[in-house]
Parts: C-alpha cells; sequence; structure tokens
C-alpha cells in the first residue's frame, strides 16, 4: 500500500505519461483529450494519493460507434461506460467553479476499452502506463448540456444483448464532473500543459469496471435522452 499522498509518485508518473504523448504527436498523432481513473477513496488508499489519476486520449485510439474492436493478445480486456464531457473553451489550473462550468460546452456518452495488462500497485507505474488505456467510443455530443447539466439524464448499460445496469446517479461512481474537470485543469497545469477547448475528458466509469469475456460482442450505453454509443467485440 502506498504512502498518504504521495505526490512525488504521481509527479514522476505524469512526467512519463507526457513524455510518451509528446512522442505520439511528433509521429503525427492528434490530440483528443483526457481520461480520469483510480477516483474511489479505496484507490486513493491503497495507492497514496490524493486525487484522481489522469491520463490522455489521441486520436489513434478513436474508434467510431459499433466499429469492431479486436481484443486478441489483451490480458484483461474491460470496459467502462462513461460520460464524455466536451471543453467548449480553454481552462487553466486553479479556476473557480464558476468558470469551470462556463467552459463546458456538451456532454455525451462513451465507452473506454482497457487492459488491466499488470496489478495496479503504485501511481507512477499506472500513470506511465496511461491508465491501462486502449481504446474509446464517443457518441453524439448534446450541447444543451452546457455546464455539465446531468438533470434529467440517466444511464442504462446493455452487455450480452440485455440490459445490465441501469444508473440514476450519474456522479455516484466517479464524483462530481464539474470537480473532476477543475482537478484535470489543475493536473495539467502541475505538469506545464493547459486543458484546450475542442479536448474531451472521460471521466471515469458510471459503474464497476465491466470485465470482458469471451461472450461479450457488443457493449452498448444508452445515455439518455443524450443518445447511444456501442462497441462491438472480437
Amino acid at each position: 500500500m502506498g504512502e498518504k499522498s504521495d505526490q512525488s509518485a504521481v509527479a514522476r508518473g505524469m512526467e512519463r505519461q507526457l513524455e510518451a504523448r509528446r512522442a505520439l504527436l511528433q509521429e503525427g498523432a492528434k490530440p483528443l483529450g483526457w481520461k480520469v481513473g483510480f477516483g474511489a477513496p479505496a484507490a486513493f488508499e491503497m495507492l497514496g494519493i490524493d486525487g484522481p489519476l489522469v491520463g490522455f486520449l489521441v486520436d489513434g485510439g478513436l474508434v467510431a460507434p459499433g466499429e469492431t474492436v479486436s481484443l486478441a493478445g489483451w490480458a484483461k480486456p474491460l470496459a467502462e461506460p462513461e460520460v464524455a464531457i466536451y471543453m467548449g473553451s480553454d481552462l487553466e489550473g486553479g479556476a473557480g467553479r464558476r468558470a469551470v462550468a462556463a467552459a463546458v460546452a456538451g456532454l455525451g456518452p462513451a465507452i473506454e476499452l482497457a487492459d488491466m495488462d499488470s496489478p495496479p500497485e503504485d501511481a507512477e507505474t499506472i500513470l506511465a502506463g496511461n491508465i491501462y488505456h486502449r481504446r474509446v467510443a464517443l457518441g453524439p455530443r448534446d450541447q444543451s448540456r452546457a455546464g455539465a447539466r446531468l438533470d434529467g439524464l440517466a444511464g442504462a448499460v446493455f452487455r450480452h444483448g440485455v440490459e445490465f445496469a441501469l444508473v440514476e446517479d450519474l456522479e455516484a461512481n466517479t464524483g462530481a464532473l464539474l470537480d473532476i474537470v477543475g482537478h484535470v485543469a489543475d493536473t495539467l497545469a502541475a505538469s506545464g500543459e493547459i486543458l484546450r477547448a475542442g479536448e474531451v475528458i472521460i471521466p471515469g466509469s458510471v459503474t464497476p469496471p465491466i470485465f470482458l469475456d469471451a461472450e461479450d460482442a457488443e457493449i452498448r450505453f444508452d445515455l439518455e435522452p443524450a443518445g447511444s454509443v456501442s462497441v462491438r467485440l472480437a
């Protein structure tokens, strides 16, 4: 178990992660946004951190809704249905809650695919590996949800063709979306980066992670009435 608030491990992990991101961008990848993981209190205690971990997204990991993703060679694949947060303006670290809300242009459904190919033992290693991220599918963007408005939204997750989970409190498993946006901006600022307009944040799964097996052919997430997204699996 990590020591309490081991921010040096977070700083080292972010440095390694952002070096990898810069290398991808130099090779022609396009920035897509950021992801958040390990946001539960139990994870804070286990890893010795005082806030969620932040990873990056680039266009090479983006899959079209309904596209088939091969899981061949993945060690421990999992799916996470998430509420994607779309940024309408740049956001620097230290912004107040009103400024954070003003920077959010809309919400939409997303599904992240990850591969937990090693035990989550320390923050530096997890961050250096980009928090196990492999792919992300993004559904339609609902601009009426500017400011991260969740009123009237509910999430339904479908697995094996049937409803697997119904989520009415979409922040219960992640924490408040505006707090997450502010945390991402603060984390990036500490590493010399900035959360930019046009980027998307996937803030963590609205359900516990769904570990996939050979029977899984499709995962679908309906964020009603905002829209739906699905990923086919092979």
